[in-house]
């Protein structure tokens, strides 16, 4: 493959599920009508806000095993299906969720030919196309409500076509099962809802005429933002390669006691193993401060500010923050405290294929504030 060839085809990870869709059915909880189906779900960061703020969370779908084991780890209630979304049929669907009804479709569309971090960044990905499986799915499981996540660098694509597209898409679609939607999309920034991380998103919400679709107002501003102290400051301190299950000391804010909740031991937290240039690298590198000078996202944190945005770092991520204090990489739990995970929340899959769910996680609080807007809209209806 050329490495500078921009039609050169976009390297596919090896843990992505190319067998027929595999269905896990599981006893759907039907007490709670506020039900909610999640595209490419990812590890379940959207899942487990909407869960937060009093949804179903009722099926799960995505094609990359490990993520999808992570999932089904932490959403024991939800039906899943693994496999490529447009091998999807309504017969599957009509199957696995029968007289259902789908109040909320959400949806985080993989990002990565959008990013603005994607070097080899082209408006012909095919991954920028997938925003029309989300489309096809509207008119399958027709939702009274629709949530729709990506990256900033949609917004910037083709002018601005791209979102101005998919809002009249996802309105035809609604004319087309007899729903008048009313969409609207905005950037929010995941640090103004608690998240102690800067990390801007795309976020398209719909919903059909009879409700009052609006965005969750900021609870945070630039002023009070939770830090890396705030995130992990409690956690404790790690070699290269050493795993510390107990936690350093009692937690000292409210962030930290957020994400401790019913939590009696760190899970996935271990340090990477480091070579020993890598760790001269990082302790000669002040907080703040790029590790490498060609990878400027690559930094080492400081305490007392909100983490850059988080990333999955491409089908084989190297650590891309150092640790404040500590000559290494972050551990999994960190990167997860920095998502807004709670602790209790295990990833599975190994090291690397963890960065990459971490990385391309909806942070579970920013998802929560968008559910809990539309919850609000659900319940007085109902």
């Amino acid at each position: 493959m050329a490495k500078n060839d921009s039609k050169s085809l976009v390297e596919e990870s090896n843990y992505i599920w190319k067998g027929k869709p595999k269905v896990f059915k599981r006893n759907i909880d039907k007490s709670n009508p506020y039900t909610v189906v999640d595209l490419f779900c990812g590890a379940g960061g959207a899942s487990y806000g909407f869960q937060s703020a009093g949804f179903n969370v009722v099926l799960g779908i995505d094609h990359l095993i490990p993520a999808m084991k992570t999932f089904q780890q932490n959403h024991k209630n939800a039906c899943t299906i693994l496999g490529d979304i447009k091998d999807i049929t309504p017969e599957i669907i009509d199957d696995l969720l029968g007289d259902i009804q789908v109040k909320v479709l959400i949806g985080g569309v993989p990002c990565q030919g959008f990013s603005l971090n994607n070097r080899k960044r082209r408006e012909d990905d095919p991954r920028n196309q997938l925003f029309y499986e989300f489309v096809r799915f509207i008119k399958i499981l027709k939702p009274e409500m629709i949530m729709l996540e990506n990256v900033s660098g949609m917004k910037a694509m083709k002018n601005g076509e791209v979102v101005e597209t998919i809002k009249a898409e996802i309105i035809a679609a609604g004319k087309e099962i007899g729903k008048e939607y009313n969409v609207d999309y905005k950037m929010l920034n995941a640090a103004d809802y608690g998240v102690p991380q800067l990390r801007n998103r795309l976020i398209f919400l719909g919903g059909s005429s009879d409700f009052n679709i609006t965005f969750p107002k900021p609870k945070f501003s630039p002023e009070n933002y939770r830090t890396v102290r705030d995130a992990i400051g409690d956690m404790p301190s790690l070699k290269p390669k050493e795993n510390n299950r107990k936690y350093g000391k009692e937690p000292f804010t409210e962030y930290q006691k957020l994400m401790r909740k019913e939590s009696r031991v760190l899970l996935n937290n271990q340090a990477p193993n480091h070579p020993k240039a890598t760790v001269e690298r990082i302790k000669n590198t002040l907080p703040g401060e790029p590790m490498y000078p060609r990878y400027k996202q690559r930094i080492r944190l400081c305490w007392d500010n909100p983490s850059p945005t988080q990333v999955c770092g491409g089908i084989r991520p190297q650590f891309q923050f150092g640790h404040p204090e500590d000559n290494r990489g972050l551990t999994i739990r960190e990167r997860a405290r920095i998502q807004s995970f709670p602790d209790t929340f295990k990833f599975t899959g190994g090291m690397v294929q963890e960065r990459v769910q971490t990385g391309n996680a909806v942070p579970p609080l920013l998802a929560q504030a968008i559910a809990e807007n539309l919850y609000e809209e659900l319940s007085k209806l109902n």
